[in-house]
């Protein structure tokens, strides 16, 4: 399919401004609420933000979501379409000072019956000192605040700067909102001003399967293959092969450090628990292909084969120790091998949470009784007066009983007759239990 574009019809103030320099993302970015693709749940018709930025009811918002859904945008269409000044501020580049400054002119501009549309990228990056910098301007009404974040507003963003913001959450794109963006682009004539373009259908398709729902990554590439492609009599001809040189690596939606991280992890610790050794490889692939440090993986599998396996198969953990050596020794990415066969392992060995719930129980007897001494006659004597006040008086030493078990009480007197391993039957667990029930019942004879 063949796109023209038309002439070049936007201009910067900047005299020495090189349009063929800026992103093409933020080239065509949108103007209007009809112009915006995707997040339909929210400025649909009759959707309620529509209805606040169109009422001009706006109140401070967070944008929750992943990189590449139109945080930035929406609050530049949000700030046009309520007459406000828009004041981009990043959380990566400025601290308290530069807060201050663009507070107080906010605070000017309210005086002078201007509004103000404060958008703060990444506003999860700002410290609490930073964060609470915003409150007292908020409240005021000096700004109406748009902070945009990929983290959990809940445990990133302060709660007395939560409490005074609504949040809304930014979904990714689906397939058919990039297909529409890029044969949008193809012909918006701040794309590739004075371009025809052909590229076939197939491959639009291509571009936005491969996006992930980000539609910034979506452009980045069209933009890559438009300039890897060689220009005759004012066409450019987008190919299949240039089309796969411009995508050679998937970047997964995985950040190290925020939310996804921990999603995923849990993912591979649900499907090994749900003994689903197939899901449990994709998502360590998932991981390891996004560059997580294998010793991260590593260790979570060690927690996993006591809290989810135990004594069900007491080797999980040396074969799990044992992997984490292997990726100490070896390194990505040739360890990869070594956590699948330990994913698998934990994935397919019996299962037991009894030592997880084991230790749950008796944490929360151990916090509600830490003012509670040891017993007595469990305690050590080195000294005469320790003896004289009665440590280890009437302890009773397994080794001098035959079956090497006494009937001392060993927990504390309120304590007395808790019990909190309860093993199961599952695997070599079994085996414990009927261990454990023998002990017992030796106990009731002596």
């Amino acid at each position: 399919m063949f796109y023209k574009v038309g002439e070049l019809m936007y201009q910067e103030n900047s005299l020495f401004y090189n349009y063929n320099q800026t992103p093409l993302a933020d080239r065509i970015r949108p103007l209007s609420l009809n112009e915006f693709v995707g997040q339909k749940h929210l400025i649909g018709e009759g959707k309620v933000l529509r209805v606040l930025i169109e009422t001009d009811k706006i109140t401070s918002l967070i944008f929750w979501g992943p990189p590449g859904v139109g945080k930035t945008t929406l609050a530049m269409i949000i700030a046009k379409m309520t007459k406000a000044k828009f004041i981009n501020f990043s959380a990566v580049t400025s601290g308290i000072k530069e807060i201050k400054e663009v507070m107080a002119k906010a605070e000017q501009n309210r005086l002078m019956g201007i509004k103000t549309v404060l958008f703060v990228d990444e506003i999860h990056r700002f410290n609490k000192a930073q964060q609470d910098a915003f409150l007292p301007h908020v409240e005021k009404g000096n700004i109406t605040l748009i902070g945009a974040t990929t983290e959990n507003p809940s445990f990133e963003i302060n709660s007395a700067l939560l409490s005074r913001c609504r949040v809304f959450v930014l979904n990714p794109l689906d397939e058919a909102d990039i297909i529409l963006l890029i044969k949008q682009t193809l012909v918006d004539n701040r794309a590739f001003s004075g371009l025809i373009i052909e590229v076939d259908d197939h491959l639009i398709t291509s571009i936005a399967r491969f996006s992930n729902g980000d539609a910034r990554s979506a452009l980045n590439i069209l933009e890559m293959a438009v300039n890897s492609s060689s220009e005759k009599d004012n066409s450019i001809v987008i190919t299949e092969a240039i089309l796969k040189e411009c995508m050679q690596k998937k970047t997964l939606l995985y950040d190290k450090n925020g939310e996804e991280h921990y999603n995923i992890i849990s993912a591979l610790h649900k499907s090994m628990r749900n003994s689903d050794a197939d899901a449990a490889v994709y998502w360590l692939a998932r991981m390891l292909e996004s560059g997580e440090n294998p010793l991260y993986i590593a260790r979570r599998l060690i927690r996993f084969a006591s809290e989810d396996v135990g004594l069900a198969d007491p080797r999980a953990i040396e074969i799990t120790v044992s992997c984490y050596e292997a990726c100490h020794y070896i390194g990505a990415p040739e360890c990869n091998v070594n956590l699948t066969q330990a994913v698998v392992y934990l994935s397919l060995t019996p299962k037991s949470n009894a030592l997880y719930k084991a230790y749950a129980k008796a944490r929360e007897d151990a916090v509600n009784t830490l003012s509670e001494g040891v017993p007595l006659h469990m305690r050590n004597a080195p000294t005469k007066l320790m003896g004289e006040l009665g440590y280890g008086k009437d302890y009773q030493y397994a080794h001098d009983n035959k079956a090497k078990v006494t009937n001392m009480k060993c927990l504390p007197q309120s304590l007395e007759n808790k019990t909190y391993y309860h093993p199961t039957e599952e695997g070599l667990e079994k085996r414990f239990k009927e261990r454990l029930a023998y002990i017992n019942n030796l106990k009731k004879k002596l």
